[in-house]
């Protein structure tokens, strides 16, 4: 009997733990769709479009601050229930906001949901993965790269849906796709969670983990992989339009092959990370999405596919890094996480900002030789190479990782 219930509750902690990711992945890309529908209802323009958006940053960058010390402090089931609960909340607030400011007072509030999520389930997969982490983490991180991939088209079609006389559009759909975190909340309830009990003396502190050297290292390791990630998915349709003429539906198509490719890795090598080792498989596959991303644009319009190829390589970083945090912090998980993360969020900004002003500058730096076409087609080309240059950083961090943990027979 004792081995059934303890086999029900892992059940009841997959199900929180793929079903969250699920969620998260659908309440961070549906907004793509809704976007131009809020702006027409709202008849906003682009500065005040742009402050919206800001919010997501702000809002997850606050949550990341604080969801390790809400976690010590209640408990990881308590945060998960609460970031769940913030984000069905923030769903009914859209559905009823009649200005501008109601609707980013709403947005807010779901990213502050998203980032406590995002916190909160990196923490209890590194408490509920004990055995095979790399393998499992990974596939939580499938699950969350499914529901981002479709997403966009759900969100679309549902906006579309008539409903009682009328039109169900963004505040409807915004509102069924947000009530889908009450789903987590029933195992949630019944689920027991590990790690809970255990008293904060018993936890590692923000300042011992802050003076561990790999700790540092592998913030430079998570940042530039999640920099170089998150960038293909803003920039590679760009990249495709204007530097090869591409139509949007082809280069559209393009970043979709990636996004096959990067949840299929999430999935298959998982296993591979967990047999020759965390820290080296994360080595090896930045630099292979490095090395492809340079090489597609080497050979240019020919090679386009190996920028989808790369995503092979980039898909595992971030759940393979979390194994990492879980295995060699396994008493400070959640502040490692905490830390880590937070710190990732700081780099995306700054490291997306950086890829926009290389483009610029290198766009006037030949702008006058080179003709305004051709000078757009370099700088584009310095972007994305500085994309590549993240991958491979993101590989250079790992190797000083893997000799200062191999030194003290650390290697995980």
């Amino acid at each position: 009997m004792k081995e059934l219930t303890r086999i029900s509750n892992q059940w009841l902690l997959l199900t929180v733990v793929f079903g969250g990711f699920l969620i998260f992945g659908f309440s961070e890309n549906i907004k793509g769709p809704a976007i131009p529908r809020m702006q027409a209802d709202f008849h906003l323009n682009e500065t005040q479009l742009g402050l919206l958006l800001a919010f997501n940053s702000l809002g997850y960058l606050i949550a990341c601050s604080f969801t390790g010390a809400l976690t010590n402090r209640i408990g990881i089931k308590w945060t998960g229930i609460v970031a769940f609960g913030s984000m069905v909340v923030s769903g009914l607030l859209m559905y009823l906001s009649s200005s501008y400011a109601y609707l980013s007072a709403s947005y807010f509030l779901m990213y502050i949901g998203n980032g406590m999520l995002e916190i909160g389930l990196a923490i209890m997969a590194a408490r509920i993965f004990t055995k095979n982490t790399g393998a499992m983490m990974n596939l939580s991180h499938f699950f969350y790269g499914l529901s981002s991939a479709i997403a966009p088209i759900v969100a679309s079609s549902m906006m579309g849906w008539s409903l009682f006389g009328g039109e169900l559009g963004w505040r409807g759909m915004y509102l069924i796709m947000l009530s889908l975190s009450l789903l987590p909340i029933i195992p949630s309830l019944k689920a027991r969670f590990p790690g809970d009990g255990e008293t904060s003396a018993e936890r590692m502190t923000l300042k011992s983990f802050s003076r561990d050297p790999a700790a540092w290292l592998i913030v430079a390791v998570l940042s530039f992989g999640v920099v170089s990630e998150l960038a293909v998915g803003g920039w590679l349709v760009n990249y495709l339009e204007k530097a090869y003429g591409w139509s949007t539906d082809a280069a559209s198509g393009m970043l979709s092959v990636f996004f096959v490719f990067f949840m299929a890795a999430r999935l298959l090598l998982g296993p591979l990370t967990d047999k020759i080792g965390y820290t080296l498989s994360v080595m090896l596959l930045s630099a292979f999405s490095g090395i492809c991303s340079f090489a597609a644009i080497a050979v240019g319009e020919q090679g386009a596919i190996l920028f989808a190829i790369a995503g092979i390589g980039i898909a595992p970083i971030y759940p393979t890094v979390m194994a990492i945090l879980a295995k060699r912090y396994s008493r400070g998980t959640d502040t490692a996480i905490t830390f880590t993360v937070t710190l990732m969020g700081v780099a995306s900004v700054i490291g997306n900002l950086l890829i926009g002003v290389t483009i610029d500058e290198v766009q006037k730096l030949f702008g006058s030789d080179k003709g305004a076409e051709e000078s757009l087609r370099i700088g584009l080309q310095a972007g994305y190479g500085f994309i590549a240059l993240l991958a491979l950083l993101c590989s250079a961090s790992c190797l000083i990782l893997f000799c200062y943990l191999r030194k003290r027979n650390e290697l995980v």
